[in-house]
């Protein structure tokens, strides 16, 4: 049985005692406030039972001791870095047959367990179910069902007489796969979405090498820290140790492992904090975080050596935005950087996705100050790659991290790698060190085809990455050379300019009777009746029109305002282009300001044209038409630069526009599709042929069969 087939085998079992036990009881969404904590709690359980006689006698010699704090040397007793107390195990309370007298022995049970275990109890919310259990006599059977000899929830292997494995035990890892289809399953029956992409171990192992190999050989006997800011139930810190503890042993060093992480459900939380206990590490438990790593950082004046992540992606943090202020006041220094000559460059993404943003946190806790900095593997879906426009907090994220040269490499991984989804996913591989060779470049490998089919799905997870294909994978990755999987680009590639394409406004003016009463009425509504008085006096003495040149039209209303003592305001030439002047692409453009010949250059691409008024040689700039604005995407490495593309580009269609450019903005998006798409290829005229006459035989004889059929009718 392979590793997957046997975590199915146990989530399977786990899922039949809800089924078989807490059915008719609790809805089946509501599984999960009893089967986990009681799956946690039997982990828990099968590991002190070794050990139990002598917590029970060390804890009775410190009481008559009158010895208060007990607390270490019960540790010591157990072997663990948590105890129980209780005169009970899981064994013992099954031969408890009457109801009461096995909730009193249970909830004792569970009181006997140490402080540590108590925060993990509470945080599961358990002791509140006890009642429902209890009543309906359901407590016996369910821990019966878990003392069940055909499962091994302890990470320690089930041996037989002779010595051999009879049932393997359950790491960290597996344990956390188990944790993560069991909660699928749950949310699925109350058709919701687990939120976290739970990491296969697969995955992780590729994460962790990416990390580690580069620096392998660099690695120097002291302590590392280790990071997770969406650390889930653990598991993802757990194989990254040991990792770095099997790199550094192969090279001869000592090193000492300290692992941080952040969380924000409960429930995966008490996880993570039971498996630590599990492998002694309770004087960690204060390096794991309850809360909200975006708007709770737990970790704000900490920097790590390595970090590895899975934050959700596709899920609102419109909850967090608001506890930071909102967008207009947020200013947390993590997402508002300085960059490019701008004190406040904002990396603040939209609240419907904040994936990009967990990966801004863990670049704000690099280490500036040693040797190797800081190196990262973070995985996101498709849109961290090209969502959000120039300017836009996701497209700054990118030019931020591409322009600092931390991005290494990118990785897309094949479908269907997660429990929980489908999409596409990518590793992004990033360090503040990055090796001479790798200096302004980013490696970008389609993975997508390298993959082994399991032989039974694990949710929506129906392949997994081999140990070859992982060691393909870091192969080419380490190699750093071009191939048909590999592409290699600079920083640059990945940039552009988004540059708006203005065109003048044209504007035609008629002064026909019907324009004139739709003026005025318009002029009624804005209560501007002496404007429509001025354009009916000037209509007298400049004629019906059509008048194309809107400048010379404003003129002339300007000499018959003063003859009529009326203020030509801006707010009346503004009713007057909005309420009766047209576009009309024969019209003179509108002038919008003019200056004096040797004030300023003319430069018709950034729209400041030469031309002569009232024999006067001037330049002049247009009033833009904002209907006709248009926008387009210079790269970074265009040759010749924005002038080229836009002489290029645009002028030979649209020969009167020009370029804003105050309004241009420096983007960042990268395409896998652009790069690795391999177009099928066109049938030949002989196969589309054949299918067609392959068609028509087809069409032919069923039509012969209506035929036939009508005439039996007949």
């Amino acid at each position: 049985m392979s590793v997957n087939d046997g975590l199915n085998w146990i989530a399977n079992f786990i899922w039949g005692i809800a089924n078989d036990v807490l059915r008719d009881v609790y809805v089946r969404g509501k599984y999960r406030d009893v089967i986990l904590p009681m799956t946690v709690i039997r982990r828990l359980d099968v590991v002190l039972e070794p050990t139990k006689q002598e917590v029970l006698k060390t804890k009775k010699m410190l009481d008559d001791a009158g010895i208060v704090n007990q607390d270490i040397a019960l540790q010591q007793a157990s072997g663990q870095a948590f105890y129980n107390t209780s005169p009970f195990t899981m064994r013992d309370l099954r031969a408890r047959s009457r109801t009461h007298q096995l909730k009193a022995d249970f909830e004792a049970y569970l009181d006997g367990f140490s402080p540590s275990v108590q925060d993990i109890l509470e945080k599961f919310k358990f002791r509140n179910q006890i009642p429902t259990l209890v009543e309906a006599d359901i407590l016996g059977h369910l821990i019966e069902k878990f003392l069940d000899s055909s499962i091994n929830l302890s990470p320690n292997p089930v041996f037989n007489s002779d010595g051999s494995v009879r049932l393997p035990g359950l790491d960290a890892h597996g344990m956390g796969t188990v944790f993560e289809e069991l909660i699928r399953r749950f949310n699925e029956e109350n058709n919701e979405e687990a939120g976290e992409h739970f990491t296969p171990r697969d995955v992780v192992k590729l994460m962790a090498d990416l990390v580690f190999l580069p620096i392998a050989d660099k690695i120097e006997s002291g302590t590392y820290l280790i990071y997770d800011g969406a650390c889930g139930t653990g598991g993802m810190l757990t194989i990254a140790e040991e990792c770095l503890a099997e790199l550094a042993a192969e090279r001869g060093k000592q090193v000492s492992v300290h692992l941080y992480g952040q969380e924000i459900n409960a429930e995966t939380y008490a996880i993570t904090k039971a498996d630590l206990l599990l492998k002694n590490k309770g004087d960690e438990l204060d390096n794991f975080v309850l809360g909200s790593t975006l708007s709770q950082d737990g970790f704000s004046a900490h920097r790590f050596d390595f970090m590895l992540s899975n934050p959700p992606y596709g899920k609102s943090w419109k909850t967090d935005l608001e506890r930071m202020g909102g967008r207009a006041d947020l200013m947390d220094h993590r997402f508002i950087v300085e960059h490019a000559g701008d004190g406040e460059f904002n990396l603040i993404t939209r609240s419907s996705d904040g994936q990009l943003m967990f990966l801004v946190n863990k670049l704000s806790k690099m280490k500036q100050g040693t040797a190797l900095g800081s190196r990262i593997a973070e995985v996101h879906n498709g849109s961290s790659l090209f969502t959000g426009d120039a300017g836009q907090g996701e497209s700054n994220i990118r030019r931020w991290i591409i322009e600092n040269d931390w991005l290494e490499a990118i990785i897309a991984l094949p479908l269907n790698m997660f429990y929980n989804t489908n999409i596409a996913t990518y590793i992004w591989v990033l360090t503040n060190r990055k090796p001479e060779h790798r200096k302004g470049k980013v490696q970008l490998i389609d993975a997508t085809a390298w993959y082994q089919p399991l032989r039974k799905n694990l949710g929506k997870k129906n392949c997994e990455l081999s140990q070859e294909d992982i060691q393909r994978i870091s192969d080419l990755f380490l190699s750093f050379e071009e191939t048909e999987q590999s592409k290699i680009f600079p920083n640059e590639a990945f940039g552009y300019r988004k540059i708006v394409v203005e065109r003048p406004l044209r504007l035609k003016v008629e002064l026909t009777k019907a324009l004139l009463a739709r003026f005025r009425k318009a002029c009624a509504e804005a209560k501007e009746e002496p404007l429509a008085d001025l354009v009916d006096t000037l209509a007298s003495v400049i004629g019906q029109g059509p008048h194309m040149d809107f400048g010379e039209f404003i003129a002339a209303a300007e000499t018959t305002a003063d003859r009529l003592s009326i203020k030509l305001t801006a707010k009346r030439r503004k009713l007057i282009m909005t309420a009766l002047a047209e576009r009309d692409e024969t019209a003179a453009p509108v002038i919008k300001r003019v200056y004096r010949q040797g004030k300023i250059e003319a430069d018709p691409l950034r729209g400041r044209f030469e031309t002569t008024i009232g024999g006067r040689s001037c330049v002049v700039e247009y009033e833009p038409d904002t209907e006709l604005r248009d926008t387009e995407q210079v790269p970074l490495l265009e040759e010749g630069g924005i002038d080229a593309f836009f002489r290029r580009e645009v002028l030979p269609h649209v020969p009167d526009a020009w370029i804003d450019e105050a309004s241009t903005k420096t983007g960042y998006e990268i395409s896998f599709t652009r790069y690795f798409y391999k177009p099928k290829p066109l049938r030949t005229l002989a196969e589309i042929r054949a299918d067609i006459e392959a068609l028509e035989k087809e069409t032919s004889g069923l039509l012969s069969q209506i035929l036939v059929g009508v005439e039996d009718e007949r």
